[in-house]
């Protein structure tokens, strides 16, 4: 056959789409089906029934000289109960489902060997880093939910259901209270997309799950470490951890949300940036794993 007749051809199948190779639902089921995800979640929905023993066996809770904080009023409804699930779980227990979800998902597969089965299927690098990503972020969300939702559950069994009472004076009738605990969980989840991004970005590098969540978690504690050295002044300022309590604020007869802005604004930042540079690195990977 002469160069003139031949015809122009593509290297793949009849009616593939990229677009529609892992497809979010069957990584969503992959994801939920794994044992890591079933035991972070029920660890997660014991929390509220942990602490509603702590305060049935201790008594409750007593302020220690300095002044009402949001912990002494832990046992006054149930809508309290859960803004201090949140305030006691914010700084560190939160921080191990992202780290876990975002980083575990690619190197685990690198780790079975797998991941270059997938990518063989074909799965466009960028879409399956895109599935894994959003499914990560999804599972992490619904972490974030999930603790408040039992919480205020638990906590009104125990407590009663009534308005959220402010340690600095004041209440906040139960309707506006649940608003204002949605917001809450939504600046907690935006304020954690740098850890995600971290993780997620460990997750191309290496093939180990344990190193990319761990090295998320690890990084992360730096910087709370980093934001408690007063001597570096408004530097801290461009650290994340810098605003991760900033939503005490929207808990407030008057909210404020300067810091809240703020600290969404940093978090956001970083976290694109650690995700494009995720994106952009496996793009480049030589996978042999």
């Amino acid at each position: 056959m002469s160069a003139g007749t031949l015809t122009k051809h593509t290297d793949v199948a009849s009616g593939y789409r990229a677009g529609r190779t892992l497809p979010l639902r069957v990584e969503l089921i992959r994801q939920l089906k794994r044992r890591r995800t079933q035991v972070m979640f029920a660890i997660l929905a014991v929390l509220p029934f942990v602490l509603v023993a702590a305060f049935a066996i201790g008594g409750d809770p007593e302020g220690r000289g300095e002044g009402i904080t949001l912990m002494d009023t832990a046992t006054a409804s149930g809508a309290n109960f859960a803004a201090v699930n949140l305030f006691v779980s914010a700084g560190f227990l939160l921080v191990i489902p992202v780290a876990l979800f975002c980083g575990d998902t690619v190197a685990s597969e690198a780790s079975w060997s797998s991941l270059r089965y997938l990518l063989a299927a074909p799965v466009p690098r960028a879409r399956l880093l895109w599935s894994k990503l959003v499914v990560g972020l999804g599972l992490s969300l619904a972490a974030m939910v999930l603790l408040p939702v039992v919480a205020v559950g638990v906590g009104t069994v125990a407590y009663g259901w009534g308005p959220l009472e402010i340690p600095t004076g004041g209440t906040l009738d139960a309707g506006t209270a649940a608003g204002r605990l949605v917001i809450v969980v939504a600046f907690i989840f935006v304020s954690q997309l740098v850890t995600a991004g971290l993780a997620f970005w460990l997750s191309t590098r290496t093939d180990a799950p344990l190193g990319a969540v761990g090295g998320a978690v690890g990084l992360t504690i730096v910087g709370n470490v980093l934001d408690a050295v007063t001597a570096l002044g408004d530097w801290r300022h461009f650290l994340p951890a810098h605003w991760q309590f900033a939503w005490a604020d929207a808990v407030q007869p008057h909210p404020e949300w300067s810091g809240m802005i703020q600290g969404t604004a940093i978090s956001i930042t970083y976290a694109l940036v650690l995700f494009a540079l995720a994106f952009r690195g496996f793009a480049r990977k030589d996978v042999v794993s």
